[in-house]
């Protein structure tokens, strides 16, 4: 007897079930009421699988349905709905849609770890920005980020596709107060056009804790004031300013190399 699961079949828009999912696609902050979160595609659904997050539901169009491996992905979910490719498309936040998304348990923290590499961010606006970060992130060694009230949420779809996965590596903590960081023990470290060395000429500590400010305004003075370190990043192009996740990836990769020099092999 075969112990493959049954899938639902939805056709009616007005499902209570898919306008959850049409609500988590589509507004930025409903994880957060909701409790869980919206991936769109087979790859973010992989990121979460690989790291050892479960999924709670599997949404395919009828045609996903029909190709083996998509049909094998959503069958690792314990609910899985199949609805016909108009009706994902309404659900959708992407301009073509995958044939597959999932429903995803949120996995809020609210502890923030003493002593690991992190990233602060102060009041990130764009989603794209906060996802490249993320995702610089987590390749270069990062625990955790550590997002203060303002910046973009974490979760929203839009992060969540920049991000590639990389939101099931890190340690994600948001909504912080300045005195949510009075217990980091890595060093705060900024860039400013104004420092006198440049990022090459230091030794970065170690951990260390990168903080990245508002894409318009930069960090706060009060957060500024708390920074152990500044450092320039050399533009010899004469640019004015990089864009910030331009520059946090230049920032973390110093870091990662600075951590493999020092670590005897």
């Amino acid at each position: 007897m075969s112990l493959t699961k049954q899938p639902l079949h939805i056709t009616s828009r007005d499902n209570p079930l898919l306008m959850r999912l049409r609500k988590l696609s589509q507004d930025a902050g409903a994880y957060r009421k909701l409790g869980s979160v919206w991936l769109e595609g087979d790859h973010l659904a992989r990121a979460c699988l690989q790291r050892g997050h479960a999924l709670s539901l599997a949404l395919l169009t009828e045609e996903g349905w029909g190709q083996p491996e998509l049909r094998a992905l959503a069958e690792q979910a314990p609910k899985v709905v199949i609805v016909p490719r108009a009706l994902f498309k309404s659900i959708s936040g992407l301009e073509s849609p995958a044939e597959l998304g999932f429903e995803v348990p949120h996995l809020a923290s609210a502890a923030v770890l003493p002593a690991v590499d992190s990233v602060i961010l102060d009041r990130l606006q764009d989603a794209g920005n906060v996802g490249s970060i993320l995702r610089s992130a987590s390749a270069l060694g990062v625990r955790q980020v550590l997002a203060l009230k303002g910046t973009a949420a974490l979760w929203s779809p839009k992060v969540l596709r920049a991000g590639m996965g990389a939101h099931f590596a890190l340690n994600l903590v948001e909504g912080l107060s300045l005195a949510d960081l009075d217990g980091l023990q890595a060093a705060m470290v900024a860039t400013s056009s104004y420092a006198e060395r440049e990022l090459q000429q230091l030794s970065l500590p170690q951990p260390c804790a990168w903080v990245l400010g508002h894409e318009g305004q930069g960090i706060s003075d009060e957060l500024m004031a708390r920074c152990a370190l500044t450092v320039r990043i050399p533009q010899p192009g004469g640019e004015e300013s990089l864009n910030v996740a331009s520059a946090a990836a230049i920032c973390l990769y110093e870091s990662a190399r600075q951590r493999l020099v020092a670590t005897p092999q």
